[in-house]
């Protein structure tokens, strides 16, 4: 099943992003997760790219392939071209192939020191053209509402995001905000420029304050004064703070959700019992 064809049902697409175990860990260790994860229904599942080393050493298949064969829930994998060159993609797409993989989340990806750029796909509307000349996929995109860090402009960035949509991308999912206003103001610009995607609103629930502290730096989002406030008060006692993180998660999906958002695509840091907390909340207003 196409992800894309989930959206205008009538109801909000909930979905989770889980990410492989670390290279030197075995692929057992994420099972667990996927138990736990896989009981709440969500209508999808995607895959982080794996830090496995290279194209043929990659865990993020396999995973996704037992998300959907085993528990029967629609798996997306992601796929980064910045390290890759086309042999190496057209593996990956092969194996998509033979384990019954039917979605992929196309991206650059992030430029490392430690990680020799390849040159075959400078961007990922590159890599969406080329996954459509070589199979027939589910392609989603990734945006930004705050603007992507290496754009110019908001207007430069939606320009490039119209880019990859008429090349191939059928859905998106943002980047995560903790504003929503912001992802408002993003959606209308978005819908002047005539992308008509879907966009699901990417959450990322507070579980400790260096972790969003990292995440942060590396995509720009800002932080309204509400959510500093909370940081600040409970920073100190992690308990309190994982619960504020979901009450403020639970709040702005309900918001979101009220406003007719197309999906919520919750960040779950493989953390099970953020998430089903957050489910719970919020099941029946899906």
């Amino acid at each position: 099943m196409k992800i894309a064809s989930l959206y205008g049902r009538g109801k909000t697409v909930f979905s989770f992003e889980i990410f492989p175990p670390k290279p030197t860990s075995p692929i057992e260790s994420i099972y667990g997760v996927l138990e736990e994860l896989c009981v709440l229904k969500p209508d999808y599942i995607s895959v982080t790219y794996g830090a496995g080393g290279n194209a043929r050493d990659n865990k993020t298949s396999e995973i996704a392939s037992r998300i959907k064969n085993k528990y029967g829930i629609e798996a997306m994998a992601h796929l980064t071209c910045v390290g890759n060159d086309r042999d190496d993609i057209l593996v990956q797409l092969e194996d998509f192939k033979k384990k019954g993989i039917d979605n992929i989340l196309a991206l650059r990806g992030d430029i490392k020191p430690d990680i020799p750029v390849k040159e075959d796909f400078k961007y990922a509307s590159d890599l969406v053209t080329f996954i459509k000349e070589n199979g027939d996929f589910g392609i989603s995109g990734a945006c930004y509402p705050e603007c992507h860090l290496e754009a110019k402009s908001i207007v430069e960035d939606i320009a490039n995001l119209k880019t990859k949509v008429d090349c191939g991308v059928q859905s998106l999912i943002t980047q995560l905000f903790f504003d929503n206003s912001l992802f408002y103001d993003f959606y209308e610009k978005v819908q002047i420029a005539g992308i008509k995607a879907p966009i699901c609103a990417g959450i990322m629930p507070v579980t400790n304050k260096k972790q969003i502290e990292r995440m942060v730096t590396m995509c720009g989002a800002s932080l309204p004064q509400k959510f500093v406030k909370m940081l600040q008060r409970y920073e100190g006692r992690p308990e309190a703070l994982v619960d504020a993180g979901i009450a403020y998660a639970v709040d702005q999906i309900v918001d979101l959700i009220s406003n007719g958002v197309d999906g919520i695509h919750i960040y779950a840091m493989n953390n099970p019992y953020v998430v089903r907390k957050i489910s719970d909340s919020v099941r029946t207003l899906l």
